[in-house]
């Protein structure tokens, strides 16, 4: 198959943020009175807002907002141990010298999701959505279609790259060819994906013709 574009997920397929992603909402179930592992095992690859809504069931807005806004602020003041997961670099600067357009779509906020790019040392994209620009979250499938659109694409026409359950399921559902990164063995709909890998390491992207590329995994 031949495609015309990237969408990556940050965390956890560009970027190793997963102790401070670990540190920032146990302290935040502590917080709560609620256990770090029923916190760490509902959040992954939603919007943070949304994790708070289903937490926070039957507590008034204004309350939700007040939580989000102290998570956000220790999110985005702890990179300590953020960094790029192996191969994400060269990948995104090889994209970059073949002038395959690549977008970051991710459930984070602004300021959580600026800082850990930076923290990790990446290239700016194209195009970067996140939780501000959408309505609907991971699993749904529009961060992934509005990535697309932003870059001038249809959804078919791309990569879709992640590691969490609900990132795979809206990169299907948005018609995309999914790369399962690292992703949990027992993940609805892995076996739909494109590719799986352990890291970015192994993908080699190969221009082909009108502005076409290719994607293989070394062995």
């Amino acid at each position: 198959m031949k495609y015309r574009g990237f969408l990556f997920d940050l965390d956890g397929t560009l970027v190793d943020s997963l102790p401070a992603v670990i540190r920032a909402w146990s302290l935040w179930g502590e917080r709560q009175g609620i256990a770090a592992e029923e916190v760490l095992n509902f959040i992954h690859g939603k919007p943070a807002i949304n994790s708070l809504r289903h937490f926070m069931a039957g507590q008034s807005e204004e309350a939700i907002q007040a939580e989000f806004l102290w998570l956000e602020r220790l999110e985005a003041e702890d990179t300590q141990g953020v960094q790029a997961i192996p191969g994400a670099k060269m990948l995104l600067s090889t994209l970059n010298e073949l002038q395959i357009p690549w977008a970051i779509v991710t459930s984070g906020s602004i300021p959580v999701a600026h800082a850990r790019h930076k923290a990790a040392g990446l290239p700016m994209p194209e195009v970067f959505i996140t939780a501000e620009n959408i309505k609907l979250g991971k699993p749904n499938p529009e961060p992934y279609l509005l990535g697309a659109e932003r870059l001038g694409l249809a959804a078919t026409e791309c990569v879709v790259v992640e590691d969490a359950p609900a990132g795979i399921i809206a990169g299907l559902e948005a018609g995309s060819a999914v790369v399962a990164v690292n992703a949990p063995l027992d993940a609805p709909r892995l076996k739909e994906v494109a590719w799986q890998v352990k890291t970015l390491e192994p993908l080699v992207v190969t221009q082909a013709d009108n502005g076409t590329f290719t994607v293989s995994v070394k062995v």
